[in-house]
């Protein structure tokens, strides 16, 4: 058997990365992406076949007011976004990314089969993904859920405190599974590349099958819900989640591995620990006076002079002298340890513009299934489409744009500039569609509110506004346009930026900044509903057009905040080049 070869790392080293690869086998490239985008789209089925729906399955089966609803489902959506940041970490600084999926997939899917076969209780019990989506379904089955209750009907039974604790307890393992995969794998596929516009396009074919998962479970699997079954849609999900684990693993063979060796935190800590012990001596210009680490040479430029405090961590102690970095690890770093953290400070402005992109959409989308509610959905006189189905109408155009924008706007866009369109440009494309798609949401509800007047439906909290809720797909389409833009640039451009040590943490910020935003969409709702009366339960007297008309706002002043920081960005990078340049001259 052949022996791996290794890349060999510096103990101070923030790129501590081990990449095994075999000489009797060609590891990575594109003959890994079938099994990474195979198993993408069969967990994606399966997330989505709970999440489209969930908040019609609150208010229906649960019970729950319309705008609780709309709040609890925004917070699971935090989560949900917020735990594959937690999964990064653990990626990135013990496990790496094969690792962290093969453990939550197997998890999840031996779960599964003791639920199937019975297996003994003396057998340690585990709680993985494919587990919660079996809770879910059993809190379609009485009595895990509450009675059924006629439409209008005072005398509705509430459920109980372990129906709730049950319903809660499947959506946060739920969570907790898709925390090890989600962002794992499309930092794995990216990892499967070397060339940064190869692994931009690897990112739009990701998005684009994720995307294709989410309209065929908020189309297919809400239908089976809404017309056939809780049990029978939910059940479809536990299938599609062991599938996806299956084809995973089919691939086991050709992945790419790149191991961790050690935490990469510790090191962006130590600078941080080392330039305050530091902070009295004097910065040089010389590199002859800083530490590149036991494969360093003299000559190498130094550090950039941008945020120079930082550069203290690495200036070796008296004349030029060396400490001893494996006795005194806190006291120097290495000149590539300084300029990761550097980075990553310089990117914080940028990332926090996507917090501001972000939360308008995610306000939005939870309070776009009451909109469809309060709406005519009917495609026909015998057709009626599920509101929790509308979503879809925004991941239809992004599927249709990813390879319209990966395969003939990018390329012409480089035929006349004779350059590739940059991720902050492409970002800079989705704030502007994000605009326009609020603007366009103020308008239709402004309507809806003038039809829901003229036909004196304001005290009649169930009644159904005579406007055809198919006006949605218009402003839902331009903002599908956007995600096409803004979502793998964003996600192209935190994984080429970062230091490859975080890769995945880098891939994760996306959804850490998706977490955020459902996290401040329910704040923003819930001060809404303190301080106005624009959003009271009954839909027919609310005022979402001003809610909107503010978010077009933030929207607007969010653009000119992410065009100064890209602007300030550049520049620091530009001077960092100046430095690099007068240093080799």
């Amino acid at each position: 058997m052949a022996t791996p070869e290794t890349q060999p790392n510096d103990i101070n080293s923030s790129s501590s990365i081990q990449v095994t690869s075999s000489p009797k086998r060609k590891h990575g490239g594109w003959i890994t992406i079938p099994f990474i985008l195979g198993s993408a789209l069969g967990l994606g089925l399966a997330n989505g076949g709970v999440s489209a729906n969930l908040v019609v399955y609150l208010i229906k089966r649960f019970r729950l007011k319309s705008i609780d609803a709309a709040q609890i489902y925004n917070i699971i959506n935090g989560c949900v976004s917020v735990a594959p940041f937690a999964g990064a970490i653990i990626t990135d600084s013990f496990l790496g990314c094969y690792m962290v999926i093969f453990i939550s997939s197997i998890i999840s899917l031996l779960e599964g089969h003791r639920e199937m076969f019975k297996f003994p209780k003396s057998q340690p019990q585990v709680r993985p993904h494919s587990k919660s989506m079996i809770l879910l379904t059993l809190t379609t089955i009485h009595p895990l859920r509450p009675l059924s209750c006629a439409n209008g009907s005072k005398t509705c039974e509430a459920p109980t405190t372990l129906q709730v604790a049950v319903l809660y307890t499947g959506i946060a393992l739920m969570t907790i599974g898709i925390g090890g995969t989600r962002v794992n794998m499309a930092t794995m596929g990216a990892n499967q590349f070397n060339n940064p516009k190869v692994q931009g396009s690897f990112f739009n074919w990701y998005f684009f099958v994720t995307f294709v998962a989410s309209i065929a479970a908020t189309v297919g699997l809400v239908y089976i819900e809404d017309n056939v079954g809780w049990v029978l849609g939910f059940g479809l999900c536990i299938l599609f989640n062991a599938i996806g684990v299956v084809v995973f693993f089919l691939g086991r063979h050709y992945y790419q591995h790149h191991i961790p060796e050690g935490s990469p935190f510790t090191g962006l800590a130590r600078v941080m620990v080392a330039a305050i012990k530091k902070r009295n001596m004097r910065v040089s210009s010389e590199s002859k006076d800083y530490y590149y680490g036991h494969d360093g040479t003299v000559g190498s430029a130094p550090p950039s002079s941008s945020l120079s405090f930082l550069n203290h961590a690495a200036l070796k102690s008296g004349n030029g002298q060396l400490e001893n970095p494996l006795a005194r690890p806190w006291s120097l770093c290495t000149v590539e340890q300084v300029e990761d953290l550097k980075t990553i400070i310089k990117i914080i402005p940028l990332w926090s513009t996507s917090i501001f992109l972000s939360t308008p959409i995610a306000t939005q989308v939870g309070l776009l299934v009451l909109q469809a509610l309060s709406m005519d959905r009917h495609l026909g006189p015998h057709i009626s489409i599920p509101a929790g189905s509308f979503l879809v109408f925004s991941l239809l155009p992004t599927v249709v744009s990813l390879p319209i924008v990966d395969r003939i706007i990018y390329p012409t866009w480089q035929k006349l500039t004779g350059r590739y369109p940059t991720a902050l440009q492409r970002i800079g494309v989705g704030h502007i569609f994000n605009i326009i798609s609020m603007v366009g949401f103020a308008l239709l509800e402004s309507r809806r509110l003038h039809v829901v007047h003229s036909h004196q439906l304001e005290n009649q909290p169930n009644s159904v506004a005579p406007i055809s809720a198919l006006w949605l797909v218009v402003p839902l389409a331009i903002l599908g346009c956007g995600e096409a833009f803004h979502g793998p640039g964003s996600v192209a451009f935190y994984y080429q930026e970062f230091p490859k040590s975080v890769a995945s943490t880098a891939t994760a910020m996306a959804t850490l900044v998706a977490g955020i935003s459902f996290y401040l969409s329910t704040v923003i709702i819930g001060l809404m509903r303190r301080v106005t009366t624009w959003l009271p339960n009954n839909m027919n007297q609310t005022r979402l057009d001003n809610v909107y008309w503010v978010l077009t706002v933030v929207g607007v002043l969010n653009f000119g905040y992410f065009l100064s920081c890209t602007w300030l960005y550049k520049n620091q990078n530009l001077s960092k080049d100046r430095d690099d340049t007068s240093s080799s001259s």
